[in-house]
């Protein structure tokens, strides 16, 4: 019997290109597959045996004959392409579909929302990543206090603050009157708070990102495991992509590799229930996000040694980020499904998934809560023998 759920989301790390990608402008996307090309490999012996190596052909990662976990790869019935319709969905939550928002920019209409909240003009505007973002804006951000603003061609806007220049609970407050404004008028936009720090020409980010996100429009599996009575841990940028409505505590984290750590602490704490983690090792630089998606690996062990007869292991993405595309912020692609724990069948293979609401319905079945309204429970299929 599953008395405790460990899920791990893996920020960014999709496995090749759905099959309406093409709608998107990323029918060439396949991120990690990408990513490892341009290192000349990564080195992930943990996750190739849970099976991520049966999953994708990622230079470096073997497909093990033997495989620990079970694996397979989910895909996305969500219009959205961000990480709020991949959580959103992998909770068992199905976007209806919708234009995007800020497919160009960010559109006037939210720029004055933006400027009359801050009570300042802001710069920026344009569909980008953060890093180009701050090296082209941040001059002008530091002398004249101004916003950086920037979207990701999806329905999300960003906002860079110099802590100097604003106080980061000041800027967090901000930016939810400026979702909340959102909402008033009708529009669904996730406003996402980024301090940052540095000189004026090497701006950074730092801890302090806050995503501001109206709620779910439906019942995810935070709500069903709530009302059942369970414990459901947020750990990192989860808690505040629902708003934190069904969990039991939040805990913020600073940096990616952070998430794992503050899992690996509250096994000891939490006896049941779920603990869900974001794991955000994305970065603009390939030889940084490869750095990253390697420790994360070492340190699964650390996870792993902990595990109890009764715990069940997911570790899977949210959407894809593919670097080699220019320009591209996310991307529509399929993600990784790996699973494992002391007392599951091993070597499993999963197959495609047809959406990932079916983490949330497996998630809910083995915690005994109600159904969410969309996926699959594939718990069957992870039982031995």
């Amino acid at each position: 019997m599953i008395q405790r759920v460990i899920l791990l989301v893996m920020d960014g790390c999709g496995v090749g290109a759905l099959p309406d990608a093409a709608d998107y402008g990323d029918a060439e996307a396949n991120t990690l597959v990408h990513l490892a090309e341009t290192v000349g490999g990564l080195s992930l012996p943990n996750l190739e045996m849970l099976g991520l190596g049966h999953v994708a052909p990622i230079k470096g990662v073997r497909a093990m004959g033997q495989p620990s976990g079970c694996f397979g790869r989910l895909a996305f019935a969500s219009a959205g392409k961000d990480s709020v319709a991949g959580y959103w969905e992998m909770s068992g939550v199905v976007q209806q579909k919708g234009a995007a928002v800020c497919r160009s920019g960010v559109p006037t209409s939210i720029v004055d929302m933006i400027e009359q909240v801050f009570g300042r003009k802001s710069i920026g505007r344009e569909v980008a990543l953060m890093g180009a973002m701050l090296r082209r804006y941040g001059v002008e951000h530091m002398a004249t206090g101004a916003p950086i603003l920037w979207a990701d061609g999806g329905n999300t806007c960003f906002l860079a603050m110099h802590e100097s220049i604003m106080a980061v609970s000041e800027f967090h407050h901000r930016c939810r009157e400026v979702r909340k404004a959102a909402k008033e008028a009708g529009v669904l936009l996730r406003v996402v708070a980024q301090p940052v720090s540095g000189g004026h020409d090497q701006l950074r980010p730092y801890g302090g990102r806050k995503d501001c996100v109206h709620e779910a429009p439906g019942v995810t599996m935070f709500d069903v495991l709530s009302r059942s009575g369970q414990i459901a841990m947020g750990v990192g940028k989860v808690y505040d992509l629902f708003s934190g409505r069904g969990f039991t505590k939040a805990f913020p984290i600073a940096s990616g590799i952070a998430g794992l750590e503050e899992v690996v602490g509250l096994l000891n704490k939490v006896p049941r229930g779920l603990l869900a983690a974001s794991v955000d090792q994305w970065s603009e630089e390939p030889t940084q996000m490869a750095t990253a998606l390697q420790e994360f690996d070492r340190r699964l062990p650390e996870l792993f040694d902990k595990l109890r007869p009764g715990d069940m292991v997911i570790v899977t993405g949210d959407h894809g980020r593919d670097g080699s595309l220019t320009g591209k912020t996310s991307t529509r692609e399929y993600v990784p499904l790996c699973v494992t724990g002391p007392k599951l069948a091993q070597g499993v293979d999963l197959g495609t998934r047809g959406s990932a609401a079916d983490v949330g319905q497996t998630i809910a079945e083995a915690l005994g809560a109600d159904r969410v309204l969309h996926g699959e429970s594939f718990l069957d299929a992870l039982r031995p023998g």
